[in-house]
């Protein structure tokens, strides 16, 4: 058969990969019910979820030859075999976090497998790397949800806030190497086998009357219009804060004060990004989106230039801002790639995760260049231009990065068809000449 970038490859109907899977699977549910036994019922809940997840193929085509590689369902079996029988951890998270990177490339390939998603194998490593990234914030949030709500001592066990984000941070950053490596050794893995689906691969047709080409489609509707400002006062307003951001840089300078220096030029920049955007590449920039983008950015700059000390809601509306301005690109690219080809399909009610994925992965990639710009600042002896103040305010910004994710994605998705539709466009132009070249 021809080789194919199809993610349903990694499905097997071979003997050899099927004994091994079912042996592996069995071992897995005997240390379940251990584990129930015992009363560790989280150990249990997340052994029995990764038994599920790999039986899925075998339930759907009633065929237990049709397995998920071994390889895969040892990686994510090892942490928690090694939890239940031994007691103890790793020395590192790593470990940990590249099982879940390995479940989460399970769960895309069955998403592909039996529902309308489509992806192909570059997509659902990416996948990966966000899903463990997300996962890692997500975990952390919850435990310290239910330190503050129901006194437990998952995180706030009593050492200083200082002391137990570092530890948070650390985790983050393994995350990251293991969803990172995780991406690129299945990448490997997956080129490697030369796998191609199998003959009883279950490809869903696409929702009737879904077109992914923007003929004939009615115009979107555009954010000028529904602010409530005339968009020549919207564009007055962008070039305002423009306006007050040179002044604060200069400010910074006067006084020598480098994280207003850093922040505010940093924010200078960026606002001017929509107007290169939309010359270089013709992206469609309306007013509403450009006030959008210079609002998040300006509010930031001036947070640090004193703000976030003076106002403690301030970095809360800061958070929530530049996370809906990441989830609206979020969404635009996805959507982009999601017109762009027909290996990619998203169904509407996946974008959402999709989106809230994206904007949680780019939240600890955030506290984790935070950390470092902080912990480097106080190596150097200089002002740290980005700044943390414990765990408390590390998982405040990762709720409130989720706010602004929800926002996007139940109000403001509408507004962004124009520039995913035109990032489409760019895509298939770069297609065009890339396949010219060759």
């Amino acid at each position: 058969m021809e080789r194919t970038d199809d993610v349903s490859g990694l499905l097997s109907e071979t003997g050899p990969n099927a004994v091994a899977a079912w042996l592996v699977v069995g071992v897995l549910a005997l240390t379940g019910v251990r584990t129930a036994l015992e009363g560790a019922f989280d150990w249990t809940f997340i052994t029995l979820s990764v038994v599920a997840v790999a039986l899925v193929p075998a339930g759907a085509f009633r065929d237990p030859r049709v397995m998920p590689p071994w390889e895969l369902i040892v990686i994510v079996a090892i942490p928690i075999l090694w939890q239940a029988l031994l007691g103890w951890g790793f020395l590192t998270d790593v470990l940990t976090y590249l099982a879940i990177a390995a479940l989460a490339l399970l769960i895309a390939v069955e998403l592909h497998q039996f529902t309308t998603v489509r992806m192909n194998h570059t997509f659902a490593i990416v996948l990966v790397v966000l899903t463990t990234l997300a996962v890692a914030g997500v975990w952390n949030v919850l435990q310290w949800l239910a330190d503050v709500f129901f006194g437990t001592e998952f995180l706030l066990d009593g050492r200083s806030q200082d002391a137990i984000n570092a530890d948070v941070m650390l985790e983050f950053i393994y995350a990251g190497i293991a969803g990172v490596g995780g991406g690129l050794l299945f990448d490997l893995y997956f080129r490697s086998r030369d796998r191609t689906p199998t003959e009883r691969t279950y490809v869903p047709p696409l929702p009737r009357g879904e077109q992914r080409q923007t003929a004939d489609r009615p115009e979107s509707p555009k954010l000028r219009d529904r602010i409530g400002i005339p968009p020549r006062r919207q564009r007055q307003a962008s070039r305002a804060m423009q306006i007050v951001l040179a002044v604060v840089l200069l400010w910074g300078l006067y006084v020598q004060d480098l994280p207003t220096i850093a922040n505010a030029a940093v924010a200078l920049v960026i606002t001017f990004v929509p107007a290169i955007l939309e010359r270089e590449y013709d992206l469609p920039m309306d007013a509403g989106l450009v006030l959008w983008i210079t609002t998040a950015v300006f509010l930031h700059a001036l947070g640090s230039a004193g703000l976030y000390d003076a106002i403690d809601p301030w970095d809360h509306l800061t958070h929530a801002l530049s996370a809906s301005v990441v989830a609206a690109a979020g969404y635009a690219i996805f959507r982009a790639i999601h017109v762009h080809t027909d290996r990619i399909y998203i169904p509407s009610k996946l974008m959402a995760v999709f989106i809230l994925l994206f904007v949680f992965a780019a939240g600890v990639v955030w506290e984790i260049l935070e950390f470092i710009v902080d912990q480097s600042a106080i190596v150097l002896g200089l002002d740290a231009v980005l700044a943390q103040y414990g765990i408390d305010d590390t998982i405040v910004d990762l709720i409130f990065n989720t706010v602004g994710a929800v926002i996007v994605t139940l109000w403001g998705t509408a507004y962004l068809t124009d520039i995913s539709d035109s990032l489409s466009e760019r895509f298939d132009k770069w297609a065009d000449s890339s396949a010219e070249r060759n």
